[in-house]
């Protein structure tokens, strides 16, 4: 059953099978112009994806330049209408392969996570909760105004505004959107668990997995996850193994299937071998690919 494929994930999702699948879990591209397989808007700006001296020289993964959030024009106003157009697309065959009752959880980013929500529930999924991923550091790269106003030798003003920043605060948490598949209408919850085995969650691997405040023990939906060394540098938005296993365990049972649709260096497919899970993934970047094989000792991306 495991399966890798190289290739266009929405191309791909329609050789699964109708309500074959246990969870969907990916990190989709948040359409923040991050690097090019994340611009999924009209580009407008031709400075976008560009470098600036200060990102030649920061040891920041923000390698490339991002497009301003001004507004000023009709393409700016454009970018979270064509982010849930995107998501639409595939958005349908996802809800397609799901068993019903089954959870989909999306790492979608903070600023158009709202449009996400929108394209997953216009196709029929129910929105459960956002769960905030609490990070043990983040990349900070908010602008002093001051060292603006430096640069034009406008002493005054770089007094006067001496502690602002321009940009947002450190990004400490991550939302995960939690989505599930409806189940039939006229059943409940525990007869869906019966008859497809989803629908609850596992409050027991919860306490056992997650880290919580002060020893508290209720479960909560923020998860404070640090992140391995072995947990950087095979891609640039990398998430912890850890932080999948939970939420792998949270929701599945042993033999049941994981599918990534956008599983990048593999993070995914890694915890559901782990957690004796079977798995489907779809990489489109070669790259990124060949280091999902190497991971998971595949070099022919079945077993």
């Amino acid at each position: 059953m495991n399966r890798i494929e190289l290739g266009d994930s929405v191309e791909l999702i329609k050789t699964v099978d109708t309500e074959s699948i246990h969870l969907i879990l990916s990190d989709i591209p948040y359409g923040i112009n991050f690097d090019n397989w994340d611009v999924l808007h009209n580009n407008t700006n031709s400075a976008l994806l560009g470098r600036s001296p200060a990102q030649e020289k920061s040891g920041s993964v923000f390698k490339r330049r991002g497009k301003p959030l001004n507004g000023w024009s009709q393409a700016d106003k454009n970018i979270p209408m064509e982010y849930y157009e995107w998501c639409k697309i595939w958005a349908k065959d996802w809800y397609r392969v799901l068993k019903p009752g089954a959870s989909c959880f999306i790492f979608a980013g903070r600023r158009l996570a709202h449009r996400c929500i929108c394209a997953m529930e216009d196709e029929g999924f129910i929105f459960k909760d956002m769960v905030a991923w609490e990070k043990d550091s983040a990349a900070y790269r908010a602008q002093k105004l001051s060292s603006v106003f430096d640069r034009r030798q406008d002493i005054c003003n770089s007094e006067k505004w001496k502690g602002w920043k321009i940009g947002n605060l450190r990004p400490l948490f991550e939302p995960i959107l939690w989505f599930m598949k409806p189940y039939p209408q006229g059943s409940t919850l525990t007869d869906n668990v019966l008859k497809y085995g989803v629908g609850g969650f596992n409050e027991i691997k919860l306490k056992e997995m997650a880290v919580w405040n002060e020893g508290l023990e209720i479960c909560s939906n923020i998860l404070r996850i640090e992140s391995e060394r072995t947990d950087r540098g095979l891609h640039p938005t990398q998430k912890a193994v850890r932080l999948m296993e939970i939420l792998i365990s949270l929701v599945t049972t042993e033999g049941q299937i994981v599918l990534d649709p956008f599983c990048g260096c593999g993070t995914t497919l890694v915890a559901a071998r782990n957690l004796n899970r079977e798995y489907i993934g779809f990489e489109i970047n070669e790259e990124y690919y060949n280091h999902i094989l190497l991971r998971l000792g595949n070099k022919e991306g079945v077993s």
